[in-house]
């Protein structure tokens, strides 16, 4: 397979794919509907121009008929008068008329013919369409029904790309929360550690370290006046010569 080949099947692939993805199949079905009526449409008109034809033909008939009893007339009066050249002249005059009357007759027959056969393609084809119709509407109805469906069942698992996109949402705000606490958190501890400064306190760094001096204080004076109300058991002299020895 050449590369000319090979790009045309890939081009008419890709074509396939993208009308797979985005037809609809109502617009199509309506569509087709649509051509269905314009064809019947061109065979209604085609049976009014054979009927126009028809119609056209037997006026002509009709003419050279009257023609033709016109002529019985002439050749009649011709021949009372002594005048048989006129009267052989109206008669040729009627036997072409007649020849015109056997074509024409002809003609509209087959008309007559065609008409039938247009009427009868009119007949059957208008009941295929209105058969079309029908299962067109209902299977419009179905495919609505489906679609709707589809998209009820997509919202409730959250398979649509909607849905999906929401949950996505959610997740990078859970996320950023989460990061959110996290450095909330690691902030106050390197702000109890001492690491970083509390800008929004009032005290300076030398009052914070006085009052850490202070708070130090107090809690030893506290533990020395807790150890004089709580008698202190005494440990046993070996313990205390290890001690003293360390």
């Amino acid at each position: 397979m050449g590369i000319i080949d090979r790009l045309t099947t890939m081009i008419k692939a890709k074509i396939s794919s993208f009308l797979d993805r985005h037809e609809d199949p109502r617009e199509t079905l309506d569509y087709s509907y649509q051509k269905q009526l314009e064809l019947l449409t061109n065979v209604k008109r085609g049976i009014a121009d054979v009927v126009t034809a028809k119609k056209r033909l037997e006026l002509q008939k009709a003419k050279l008929e009257s023609n033709i009893e016109d002529l019985n007339n002439q050749a009649r009066e011709a021949v009372t008068l002594g005048r048989d050249d006129l009267a052989r002249l109206a008669l040729e005059r009627k036997k072409d008329n007649m020849t015109q009357i056997e074509s024409l007759t002809a003609q509209i027959a087959d008309l007559e013919n065609e008409q039938a056969k247009l009427i009868n393609t009119e007949a059957r084809l208008s009941t295929k369409v209105e058969a079309f119709r029908t299962k067109k509407e209902t299977i419009k109805a179905q495919y609505s029904a489906a679609e709707a469906q589809v998209k009820i069942t997509e919202s409730v698992t959250g398979i649509s790309e909607e849905m999906a996109d929401v949950g996505m949402s959610v997740q990078r705000a859970q996320d950023k929360t989460e990061t959110m606490k996290a450095r909330s958190q690691a902030l106050d501890e390197l702000i109890d550690a001492g690491t970083l400064q509390d800008v929004t306190s009032d005290q300076t760094k030398v009052e914070e370290e006085l009052s850490k001096i202070k708070s130090s204080g107090e809690v030893d004076e506290e533990l020395k006046i807790l150890k004089q109300q709580v008698p202190v058991k005494k440990k046993p002299e070996k313990e205390e010569a290890q001690e003293a020895q360390q």
